[in-house]
């Protein structure tokens, strides 16, 4: 059992900040600040949402994304850092698993999920 401060302190920061729903197999685009000495700058990391772990403030997510010379980048990111600037969903995937790890063998093509469609 929790305690009752820590509750009511992480729904005050959960409750600040906007994310939209998204879920393993969407593609998202962070928008992360980067602190390089004195200067502070935007970065976006777009990839697919491979996990979703943990509750509350300590929720975590799986960003993949395909760099250089076809080398898999995964990151972890905290859902309610501060870090964060921004979280935006660009395409909605259709899978039937929650956490998406099978895709760190494939590549190419075999790699690809479909998309959502809306009815």
């Amino acid at each position: 059992m929790r305690n009752r401060y820590i509750e009511s302190f992480e729904q005050a920061q959960v409750a600040s900040k906007n994310i939209p729903e998204f879920r393993a197999g969407d593609t998202v685009r962070v928008a992360v600040n980067i602190k390089e000495g004195e200067k502070t700058r935007v970065q976006n990391f777009e990839g697919v949402c491979i996990a979703i772990r943990g509750e509350g403030t300590g929720k975590t997510f799986i960003v993949r994304k395909i760099g250089a010379n076809n080398v898999g980048v995964e990151r972890i990111f905290p859902l309610y850092s501060d870090s964060i600037v921004n979280i935006e969903v660009v395409r909605r995937g259709r899978v039937r698993r929650a956490k998406l790890f099978y895709l760190r063998e494939l590549r190419g093509k075999a790699a690809r999920i479909k998309e959502l469609r809306k009815k």
